[in-house]
């Protein structure tokens, strides 16, 4: 816990004015994350808490909590809806959780670019730009009716999009951040080109973003596919060839092996044959026509399609982290992977996988750009037994070439970098001189030498 009562008290006397909380059950509400996904997280962090919320409506309320905290020494947990499936938001050492979903006004919109404040919600982002510009964000979360932008870009990586715009890391995906640092005097700072890296997927860790600039797509008329194949390779071979037909708009291309639709897609539309792999994708409606003959090339049959904005459900839905959620509403036995399968040899690797594992790790995939290259990330079910056999099917992975950025942890370098990323320390040591910011999520902050294969996620934590 940061500070005790009394700094704690202090901080809020001194900030009164603002929108606090220390009601237990609403505390704990937003000391929660989607962690849970993982039997190991669940285990760690199920008793996580912090002592008090703050809920800020604008940049001037950042700026007082900052300094206050700073000022007290207790640690702060930015949050934007918590939709995160690792612990990002989780306060690993109590403190105060910075709710930052008030912050949630459109900044501007103009043609091929917006800037909105970092707690607006995905959908209501994509909804004006489309009123105004005829235009949509380049790529969202599955959790887009919930997630906040800024969340996303702290938090999140790719998603529903990957499949033209690759990942939030690739150049352009993310124009400037607006950011604030936690010192006697917090500095509102304008980060723009390469250096958006520094605070980018850093979990809040080194600065609180408070506004978001991203380049925007044209909003096209989706139209959601369901398409049916004998096997697993057929599927794979279908969504990658779709995925290099460079001139048609596409936003989707999930494979998920059966069983998986067949026991755990409820509100999918359809009807699932027995044994058979889906191909989820959305596809821009001027483009339909060119479908039927790639479906027939790979032995394919659709099953479904409909506009996307008229399913009950959407098919995004069915897809990246909610493919897991959908299984997980009814079977919590299952938990999951984060994979990459690297080009070229991706679809060797996604059958050698299938072939070792079979039903104990049914495959999910994700069709996506990567630095230029069609490839795969994998989401894959693991029917879990043990600690020790999930951390054995990730050795597995990684020993055939697949890496796997761990949704097991919750700390940056293990979870995805696999490294330490000497940019975003130095900027954590200039932004948040006493390491105030989320603590307990940068390896390198407590141990700079850090190297991959040496699990820090228990020590950073406190136990044993």
């Amino acid at each position: 816990m940061s500070g005790g009562v009394t700094s704690l008290g202090a901080m809020m006397a001194e900030t009164a004015d603002l929108d606090w909380t220390t009601d237990p059950a609403l505390v704990r509400q937003k000391s929660r994350d989607f962690f849970w996904y993982s039997p190991v997280l669940k285990r760690q962090l199920s008793r996580v808490t912090a002592e008090a919320v703050v809920s800020v409506r604008s940049e001037e309320e950042v700026i007082a909590v900052l300094a206050a905290a700073h000022r007290h020494d207790v640690v702060v947990t930015p949050r934007g809806a918590g939709t995160g499936n690792y612990g990002q938001a989780m306060p690993l050492r109590g403190g105060v959780v910075l709710d930052l979903s008030g912050l949630d006004r459109l900044v501007w919109a103009r043609p091929g670019v917006v800037r909105a404040e970092a707690g607006m919600r995905l959908i209501d982002l994509d909804t004006q730009t489309r009123a105004r510009l005829g235009a949509e964000l380049r790529f969202h979360p599955s959790t887009r009716r919930t997630a906040t932008i800024g969340g996303f870009i702290a938090g999140g990586s790719s998603g529903i999009g990957s499949t033209t715009y690759g990942t939030l890391r690739e150049p352009g995906n993310i124009l400037a951040l607006r950011v604030v640092t936690c010192e006697a005097a917090p500095r509102v700072l304008e980060l723009r080109g390469e250096a958006v890296q520094q605070v980018n997927h850093a979990y809040g860790t080194n600065g609180i973003i408070t506004e978001v600039e991203l380049p925007l797509a044209p909003a096209w008329d989706w139209v959601d596919l369901v398409v049916a194949f004998p096997t697993l390779t057929a599927a794979a071979g279908f969504a990658d060839a779709f995925c290099r037909m460079d001139g048609v708009a596409k936003k989707l291309a999930c494979v998920v092996a059966a069983p998986i639709a067949q026991a755990y897609f409820r509100n999918l539309g359809v009807a699932v044959p027995d044994g058979r792999t889906l191909a989820l994708l959305m596809v821009a409606a001027p483009f339909l026509e060119l479908m039927p003959g790639l479906i027939a090339q790979h032995g394919g049959e659709e099953l479904h399609r409909i506009a996307s904005e008229d399913a009950a459900v959407p098919l995004y839905e069915h897809a990246w982290n909610h493919t897991t959620l959908q299984v997980l509403k009814t079977d919590r036995s299952v938990t999951y992977l984060q994979t990459l399968f690297p080009a070229p040899d991706h679809l060797a690797l996604i059958a050698r996988m299938e072939a070792r594992f079979g039903e104990e790790v049914p495959i999910h995939l994700e069709f996506v750009r990567l630095e230029g290259s069609v490839c795969a990330f994998g989401l894959q079910l693991v029917r879990f037994s043990t600690e020790e056999r999930l951390a054995e099917i990730i050795a597995i992975h990684e020993a055939a070439g697949a890496p796997i950025f761990n949704p097991h942890v919750f700390t940056l370098e293990e979870g995805g970098m696999k490294r330490v990323d000497a940019g975003q320390l130095a900027f954590k040591r200039a932004a948040d001189p006493k390491g105030l910011l989320n603590p307990g999520k940068m390896i390198a902050w407590d141990n700079p030498d850090w190297q991959p294969g040496r699990p820090q996620s228990r020590h950073l934590y406190g136990e044993g």
